[in-house]
């Protein structure tokens, strides 16, 4: 189990889950927008592939380090930005 293979299927789920939800209200806007959600799906599937593939090339220990540094990477420029945008107004 790695970090993008859960978050990839969460995403997944996630994406299923509201879709059925939206697609299944009477407003038109709601439908429309829960088939909108579905063009979504090929990215968590991407990131399975991917995350598949590298894990049968490089293991699990380097596939799990590497991707720890790639979501360390993505939570500290959100940091970044919140800081940004606090000093900014």
């Amino acid at each position: 189990m790695t970090i993008f293979f859960a978050l990839g299927l969460m995403a997944l789920l996630g994406i299923i889950v509201s879709s059925i939800i939206m697609t299944n209200h009477n407003g038109m806007d709601q439908r429309l927008q829960g088939w909108v959600n579905l063009l979504w799906l090929p990215l968590p599937i991407l990131i399975i592939i991917i995350d598949r593939a590298c894990l049968k090339k490089f293991g699990a220990k380097k596939t799990n380090r590497i991707q720890l540094y790639i979501l360390g990477a993505f939570i500290f420029l959100i940091i970044l930005n919140i800081f940004r945008l606090q000093v900014q107004t």
